[in-house]
Protein backbone atom coordinates (compact mmCIF):
# COMPACT_ATOMS: atom_id res chain seq x y z
CA UNK A 1 0.00 0.00 0.00
CA UNK A 2 1.04 3.53 -0.64
CA UNK A 3 1.38 5.65 2.45
CA UNK A 4 -0.41 8.94 2.02
CA UNK A 5 1.44 11.80 3.61
CA UNK A 6 -0.60 14.14 5.68
CA UNK A 7 -0.23 17.73 4.61
CA UNK A 8 1.62 19.82 7.13
CA UNK A 9 -0.56 22.33 8.87
CA UNK A 10 0.05 25.87 7.78
CA UNK A 11 1.63 28.00 10.51
CA UNK A 12 -0.95 30.10 12.26
CA UNK A 13 -0.59 33.84 11.63
CA UNK A 14 0.71 35.93 14.48
CA UNK A 15 -2.06 37.58 16.47
CA UNK A 16 -0.75 40.71 18.14
CA UNK A 17 -3.94 42.22 19.56
CA UNK A 18 -7.27 40.97 20.83
CA UNK A 19 -8.54 44.24 22.34
CA UNK A 20 -8.79 47.26 20.05
CA UNK A 21 -10.30 50.64 20.91
CA UNK A 22 -10.45 53.26 18.18
CA UNK A 23 -9.84 56.91 19.08
CA UNK A 24 -8.69 57.90 15.60
CA UNK A 25 -11.54 60.41 15.16
CA UNK A 26 -10.02 62.73 17.76
CA UNK A 27 -7.90 65.69 16.74
CA UNK A 28 -4.21 65.11 16.24
CA UNK A 29 -1.96 64.32 18.01
CA UNK A 30 -4.41 62.39 20.23
CA UNK A 31 -5.86 60.42 17.32
CA UNK A 32 -4.71 56.89 18.20
CA UNK A 33 -5.96 53.33 18.11
CA UNK A 34 -5.28 51.56 21.42
CA UNK A 35 -4.30 48.00 20.47
CA UNK A 36 -3.90 45.65 23.44
CA UNK A 37 -3.15 41.99 24.05
CA UNK A 38 -4.22 39.76 26.95
CA UNK A 39 -2.29 36.67 25.83
CA UNK A 40 1.45 36.18 26.23
CA UNK A 41 3.50 38.39 23.93
CA UNK A 42 4.95 36.84 20.76
CA UNK A 43 8.11 38.92 20.98
CA UNK A 44 9.63 38.04 17.57
CA UNK A 45 6.33 38.64 15.77
CA UNK A 46 5.56 41.78 17.73
CA UNK A 47 9.02 43.22 17.08
CA UNK A 48 8.92 42.34 13.37
CA UNK A 49 5.65 44.14 12.73
CA UNK A 50 6.50 47.21 14.80
CA UNK A 51 9.93 47.37 13.16
CA UNK A 52 8.31 47.50 9.74
CA UNK A 53 5.59 49.91 10.80
CA UNK A 54 7.89 52.46 12.39
CA UNK A 55 11.16 51.92 10.47
CA UNK A 56 13.09 50.99 13.59
CA UNK A 57 15.89 48.41 13.11
CA UNK A 58 14.65 44.97 14.14
CA UNK A 59 17.38 44.32 16.71
CA UNK A 60 16.73 47.72 18.26
CA UNK A 61 13.00 47.00 18.39
CA UNK A 62 13.60 43.68 20.15
CA UNK A 63 15.72 45.48 22.75
CA UNK A 64 13.09 48.21 23.23
CA UNK A 65 10.30 45.66 23.71
CA UNK A 66 12.48 43.75 26.17
CA UNK A 67 14.06 46.55 28.19
CA UNK A 68 12.05 49.67 27.35
CA UNK A 69 13.50 52.98 26.16
CA UNK A 70 13.32 55.27 23.15
CA UNK A 71 14.58 55.28 19.58
CA UNK A 72 15.24 58.77 18.23
CA UNK A 73 15.00 58.86 14.45
CA UNK A 74 18.28 59.84 12.76
CA UNK A 75 18.76 63.17 11.06
CA UNK A 76 18.22 63.47 7.33
CA UNK A 77 20.56 65.90 5.62
CA UNK A 78 21.54 67.31 8.99
CA UNK A 79 17.93 67.91 10.02
CA UNK A 80 15.56 66.03 12.28
CA UNK A 81 12.47 65.15 10.29
CA UNK A 82 10.81 62.69 12.69
CA UNK A 83 10.46 62.37 16.44
CA UNK A 84 10.89 59.14 18.38
CA UNK A 85 9.46 55.71 19.09
CA UNK A 86 9.11 54.78 22.76
CA UNK A 87 8.40 51.64 24.73
CA UNK A 88 7.58 52.10 28.42
CA UNK A 89 7.90 49.13 30.77
CA UNK A 90 6.71 49.39 34.38
CA UNK A 91 9.52 48.04 36.65
CA UNK A 92 6.86 46.89 39.12
CA UNK A 93 4.97 45.09 36.32
CA UNK A 94 1.72 46.68 37.48
CA UNK A 95 0.94 48.63 34.30
CA UNK A 96 1.14 46.89 30.92
CA UNK A 97 3.99 47.57 28.51
CA UNK A 98 3.10 50.58 26.32
CA UNK A 99 4.53 51.75 23.01
CA UNK A 100 3.86 54.92 21.01
CA UNK A 101 5.45 57.48 18.70
CA UNK A 102 5.99 61.21 19.14
CA UNK A 103 5.99 63.55 16.17
CA UNK A 104 8.70 66.18 15.81
CA UNK A 105 6.85 68.84 17.83
CA UNK A 106 6.08 66.42 20.65
CA UNK A 107 9.69 65.25 20.64
CA UNK A 108 10.89 68.84 21.10
CA UNK A 109 8.40 69.29 23.94
CA UNK A 110 9.63 66.08 25.58
CA UNK A 111 13.25 67.21 25.40
CA UNK A 112 12.35 70.55 26.99
CA UNK A 113 10.37 68.79 29.73
CA UNK A 114 13.24 66.39 30.40
CA UNK A 115 15.68 69.28 30.85
CA UNK A 116 13.33 71.43 32.90
CA UNK A 117 12.38 68.69 35.36
CA UNK A 118 15.52 66.54 35.20
CA UNK A 119 13.54 63.62 33.82
CA UNK A 120 14.77 60.71 31.76
CA UNK A 121 13.69 61.13 28.13
CA UNK A 122 11.36 58.06 28.16
CA UNK A 123 9.52 59.46 31.20
CA UNK A 124 9.20 62.89 29.62
CA UNK A 125 8.04 61.34 26.33
CA UNK A 126 5.36 59.35 28.17
CA UNK A 127 4.09 62.48 29.93
CA UNK A 128 3.92 64.44 26.68
CA UNK A 129 2.20 61.59 24.85
CA UNK A 130 -0.44 60.88 27.48
CA UNK A 131 -1.24 64.58 27.88
CA UNK A 132 -2.55 64.65 24.30
CA UNK A 133 -4.87 61.66 24.58
CA UNK A 134 -8.68 61.95 24.69
CA UNK A 135 -10.02 62.29 28.22
CA UNK A 136 -11.93 59.01 27.94
CA UNK A 137 -8.72 57.12 27.13
CA UNK A 138 -6.76 58.93 29.84
CA UNK A 139 -9.34 57.77 32.39
CA UNK A 140 -9.19 54.19 31.13
CA UNK A 141 -5.41 54.13 31.41
CA UNK A 142 -5.76 54.84 35.13
CA UNK A 143 -7.82 51.67 35.53
CA UNK A 144 -6.66 48.09 35.47
CA UNK A 145 -7.05 46.49 32.04
CA UNK A 146 -8.47 49.73 30.61
CA UNK A 147 -11.48 49.29 32.88
CA UNK A 148 -12.78 46.38 30.79
CA UNK A 149 -15.50 44.20 32.29
CA UNK A 150 -14.05 40.73 31.79
CA UNK A 151 -17.46 39.17 32.38
CA UNK A 152 -18.64 40.61 29.08
CA UNK A 153 -15.49 39.87 27.05
CA UNK A 154 -15.18 37.04 24.60
CA UNK A 155 -13.92 33.98 26.50
CA UNK A 156 -10.90 33.63 24.20
CA UNK A 157 -9.86 37.16 25.15
CA UNK A 158 -10.69 36.98 28.84
CA UNK A 159 -8.89 33.69 29.47
CA UNK A 160 -5.58 35.36 28.59
CA UNK A 161 -5.77 37.29 31.84
CA UNK A 162 -4.52 40.83 32.32
CA UNK A 163 -3.51 43.03 29.39
CA UNK A 164 0.18 42.39 28.69
CA UNK A 165 0.89 45.35 26.39
CA UNK A 166 -0.74 48.26 24.59
CA UNK A 167 0.47 49.74 21.31
CA UNK A 168 -0.93 53.19 20.64
CA UNK A 169 -0.95 53.08 16.87
CA UNK A 170 -1.46 55.86 14.34
CA UNK A 171 -0.73 53.88 11.20
CA UNK A 172 -3.45 52.88 8.79
CA UNK A 173 -3.62 49.20 9.66
CA UNK A 174 -4.04 48.35 13.33
CA UNK A 175 -4.59 44.73 12.30
CA UNK A 176 -1.58 44.81 9.95
CA UNK A 177 -3.81 43.69 7.13
CA UNK A 178 -4.19 45.67 3.94
CA UNK A 179 -7.35 45.08 1.92
CA UNK A 180 -7.37 45.77 -1.81
CA UNK A 181 -10.28 45.49 -4.25
CA UNK A 182 -9.00 43.61 -7.28
CA UNK A 183 -10.35 44.04 -10.84
CA UNK A 184 -12.14 40.67 -10.64
CA UNK A 185 -14.02 41.68 -7.50
CA UNK A 186 -11.86 39.83 -4.98
CA UNK A 187 -11.02 41.59 -1.74
CA UNK A 188 -7.42 40.51 -1.20
CA UNK A 189 -5.74 40.81 2.19
CA UNK A 190 -2.00 41.24 2.61
CA UNK A 191 -0.03 41.35 5.83
CA UNK A 192 2.81 43.80 5.32
CA UNK A 193 4.43 46.19 2.89
CA UNK A 194 6.57 43.44 1.35
CA UNK A 195 3.56 41.18 0.77
CA UNK A 196 1.53 44.12 -0.56
CA UNK A 197 4.36 45.04 -2.94
CA UNK A 198 4.73 41.44 -4.15
CA UNK A 199 1.00 41.13 -4.82
CA UNK A 200 1.07 44.11 -7.17
CA UNK A 201 4.55 43.67 -8.60
CA UNK A 202 5.88 46.96 -7.27
CA UNK A 203 8.81 47.91 -5.06
CA UNK A 204 8.53 48.25 -1.29
CA UNK A 205 9.35 51.96 -1.63
CA UNK A 206 6.48 52.43 -4.08
CA UNK A 207 4.13 50.51 -1.79
CA UNK A 208 5.11 52.60 1.22
CA UNK A 209 4.60 55.89 -0.63
CA UNK A 210 1.23 54.78 -1.96
CA UNK A 211 -0.28 53.62 1.34
CA UNK A 212 1.08 56.55 3.33
CA UNK A 213 0.38 59.39 0.90
CA UNK A 214 -2.39 58.02 -1.29
CA UNK A 215 -2.58 58.62 -5.05
CA UNK A 216 -2.20 56.39 -8.07
CA UNK A 217 0.48 54.16 -9.53
CA UNK A 218 0.46 52.66 -13.03
CA UNK A 219 1.31 48.94 -13.01
CA UNK A 220 1.60 47.07 -16.32
CA UNK A 221 -1.10 49.13 -18.00
CA UNK A 222 -3.42 48.93 -15.00
CA UNK A 223 -3.76 51.49 -12.22
CA UNK A 224 -3.40 51.00 -8.48
CA UNK A 225 -5.22 53.70 -6.51
CA UNK A 226 -5.15 54.54 -2.82
CA UNK A 227 -7.43 57.15 -1.28
CA UNK A 228 -6.90 58.26 2.33
CA UNK A 229 -10.24 58.75 4.11
CA UNK A 230 -10.21 59.79 7.78
CA UNK A 231 -6.60 58.71 7.96
CA UNK A 232 -7.39 55.25 6.62
CA UNK A 233 -6.51 54.20 3.05
CA UNK A 234 -8.88 52.50 0.64
CA UNK A 235 -6.97 50.60 -2.04
CA UNK A 236 -8.24 49.34 -5.38
CA UNK A 237 -6.68 48.05 -8.59
CA UNK A 238 -8.32 48.85 -11.91
CA UNK A 239 -8.03 47.13 -15.27
CA UNK A 240 -6.63 49.06 -18.22
CA UNK A 241 -10.20 49.25 -19.58
CA UNK A 242 -11.55 50.87 -16.41
CA UNK A 243 -8.50 53.11 -16.22
CA UNK A 244 -9.30 54.32 -19.74
CA UNK A 245 -12.91 55.01 -18.67
CA UNK A 246 -11.65 57.07 -15.74
CA UNK A 247 -9.37 59.13 -17.97
CA UNK A 248 -12.34 59.80 -20.26
CA UNK A 249 -14.31 61.11 -17.27
CA UNK A 250 -11.39 63.35 -16.32
CA UNK A 251 -11.51 64.91 -19.80
CA UNK A 252 -15.29 65.03 -20.17
CA UNK A 253 -16.27 66.18 -16.67
CA UNK A 254 -13.09 67.82 -15.42
CA UNK A 255 -12.89 65.35 -12.51
CA UNK A 256 -9.79 64.57 -10.49
CA UNK A 257 -8.47 61.14 -11.45
CA UNK A 258 -9.28 59.74 -7.97
CA UNK A 259 -12.89 60.92 -8.23
CA UNK A 260 -13.11 59.48 -11.74
CA UNK A 261 -11.78 56.11 -10.57
CA UNK A 262 -14.26 56.09 -7.67
CA UNK A 263 -17.13 56.72 -10.10
CA UNK A 264 -15.92 53.92 -12.34
CA UNK A 265 -15.66 51.53 -9.38
CA UNK A 266 -19.15 52.31 -8.11
CA UNK A 267 -20.55 51.60 -11.55
CA UNK A 268 -18.67 48.33 -11.93
CA UNK A 269 -20.79 45.50 -10.45
CA UNK A 270 -17.82 43.11 -10.45
CA UNK A 271 -15.62 45.39 -8.34
CA UNK A 272 -18.44 46.29 -5.99
CA UNK A 273 -19.68 42.80 -5.19
CA UNK A 274 -16.95 42.07 -2.64
CA UNK A 275 -17.68 45.32 -0.79
CA UNK A 276 -21.38 44.48 -0.72
CA UNK A 277 -20.59 41.07 0.79
CA UNK A 278 -18.25 42.70 3.29
CA UNK A 279 -20.93 45.16 4.40
CA UNK A 280 -23.56 42.40 4.71
CA UNK A 281 -21.21 40.32 6.85
CA UNK A 282 -20.48 43.32 9.10
CA UNK A 283 -16.79 43.37 8.23
CA UNK A 284 -14.64 46.36 9.00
Amino acid sequence: MFKIKKKADKPKPTILYNVIEDYSEFDAPGNVTACAMTHQEDLPGHAKVLSESYEVPLETMVTLLTEGGVYVYPQVGGLLTRGLFACIIDPAAVAPKQSFVLDLMQFAEAEQLARARSLALPDAAFQVFTSTLPEELKAKLQQKNLGLDYRTLDRAVAKGGDIKYIDFRKDWSPHFKRLCIMPDGRLVETGGLEEFAQLHGITSAQAKTLVEQGGTLEVNGEILACQIVNGQPAVARFTSKNYAKAKELVTAKGLHIMDALSEVAYNDPVMMRSLVRKELSGGR
